[in-house]
């Protein structure tokens, strides 16, 4: 087969992520490439830390960007919190959780287990319970935004009690980050991951992090080693930490740096909480206009995600043959389902760029003409009418 050049399809992306990538950060890009240890890179850095301190919330004096994708960000919290031995309480209500599981039994520590169904919150009595019954435990552990269901947890009282029985938290904020309300500091949370392709809108294979200094107290006080070298926090400070002079640790990912500098950029300059209400509203809209298409939302109300939307497929429609329709005859991309709801749901994406009125109109007239082609009972035209009515 002949090769040459790659050239994508232009898509719209509205699945669980990568989310669509505003121009202005692709050009960022491009811009020409310089060394990790640049004075001018240093300085980027500098600026990189104090708009990411912007979008968690926080005032930690370690908040930066892993080398690499959430997965990464997420090993970065475990392996230098959880010690062989510790016990951590791992709340489960989809697929990112029981990644936390794997982790903690990774790490050699001893996992309890909080688990609640596929598409509810995590049940903050339960949390209470475990904490109770296990006085030894020394991490919570939960997902902020589960992106397989699209259901959000209580962020604030799950960290109150931790904090209560003397327990660090480490937070999964993959896609809640710049989409969803979210207070490192003030609700308390010690050890917070994210990523770069959610609702910042940037391309995938960064790892935003944040440490609070009672978290720091942890890692830097083990009686083990750090069993990733990569991603052992006392060394990779050296490279992230403050001050002109930098040791090297590794070479970053420069352009990709630029990129994220530009997402987090354009975050500050809309407004953190307006961010926020735009995902919230064009969500309210986006819901009212599946519901019509005769779509069950996973979530109660109250434990909605506004930027990942999980929908139960109607009676008698392929998951596969609607996606497979959307993609080829609309460039458009919709999730399917993980784990439980794998061929029962899917999971539309309303993050970032693409949060916007346009493609709530796009994608429910889309998914709407693919409906009736395939028997649906729908009106046409009904979607998008409820959604802006």
């Amino acid at each position: 087969m002949a090769q040459g050049q790659f050239i994508p399809p232009k898509r719209t992306l509205m699945g669980p992520g990568p989310s669509d990538v505003s121009q202005r950060v692709l050009d960022a890009l491009s811009r020409p490439t310089i060394g990790h240890l640049d004075p001018e890179f240093i300085r980027l850095m500098d600026e990189i830390k104090e708009l990411l301190q912007y979008a968690f919330q926080t005032e930690n004096a370690l908040t930066m960007p892993v080398s690499a994708p959430g997965s990464a960000g997420m090993e970065t919290c475990f392996v230098n919190l959880v010690e062989p031995g510790d016990k951590v309480i791992v709340c489960r209500n989809g697929v990112f959780g029981g990644r936390m599981l794997e982790n903690v039994e990774r790490c050699g520590g001893t996992a309890v287990m909080v688990d609640d169904a596929w598409g509810r919150a995590v049940d903050v009595e339960k949390v209470k319970a475990a904490l109770e019954a296990n006085p030894d435990a020394k991490i919570v552990a939960f997902v902020h935004a589960e992106t397989s269901t699209g259901a959000v947890s209580d962020a604030k009282a799950i960290a109150e009690l931790a904090r209560q029985h003397d327990c660090l938290t480490i937070v999964d904020t993959v896609t809640s980050l710049g989409g969803s309300e979210l207070r490192v500091d003030d609700w308390g949370l010690d050890a917070v991951y994210s990523g770069t392709q959610k609702c910042l809108s940037c391309i995938p294979g960064i790892s935003p992090v944040t440490f609070s200094e009672r978290a720091l107290e942890k890692a830097n006080n083990r009686g083990s080693k750090v069993q990733s070298w990569f991603l052992d926090l006392n060394l990779v400070t050296a490279y992230w930490g403050t001050g002109a002079k930098r040791a090297y640790h590794h070479t970053a990912p420069v352009n990709d740096l630029y990129a994220f500098h530009e997402s987090l950029l354009m975050l500050k300059e809309e407004g953190l909480e307006n961010s926020w209400a735009r995902h919230q509203s064009l969500h309210e809209k986006l819901i009212a206009g599946l519901t019509v298409l005769g779509l069950t939302v996973v979530p109660p109300e109250g434990e909605r995600l506004a930027q990942l939307n999980t929908v139960m497929i109607p009676e008698g429609i392929d998951d596969a043959t609607v996606r497979g329709r959307l993609l080829a005859d609309y460039n458009l991309e919709i999730g399917a389902g993980l784990g439980d709801f794998a061929g029962k749901a899917w999971r539309i994406g309303l993050m970032g760029s693409a949060c916007t009125e346009d493609n709530v109109r796009f994608c429910l007239e889309s998914l709407e003409t693919v409906l009736i082609d395939l028997g649906a009972d729908v009106e046409k035209g009904a979607a998008v009418t409820a959604a802006f009515a």
